[in-house]
């Protein structure tokens, strides 16, 4: 089973998830909901940051992903 990273950052008011190794990033792009995608140099996506966090509800949320082998 692959691992996921998630770190929550309170200063900076972000959340970043890792799916893969963060070392392969080699660009981002915003999608214009406040939350950025993070590909390596193929193009896949191996996270995503989600900026202005803390400023969520705070009840809880599910979050769901699917790999794809």
């Amino acid at each position: 089973m692959d691992k996921v990273k998630v770190f929550l950052d309170r200063k900076a008011n972000t959340l970043t998830v890792w799916f893969s190794d963060s070392q392969q990033e080699y660009i981002s792009e915003e999608t214009g909901d406040e939350v950025i995608l993070i590909k390596d140099a193929s193009g896949r996506v191996i996270g995503f940051e989600k900026l202005n966090f803390s400023q969520l509800p705070a009840k809880p949320f599910d979050v769901a992903f699917e790999t794809v082998s």
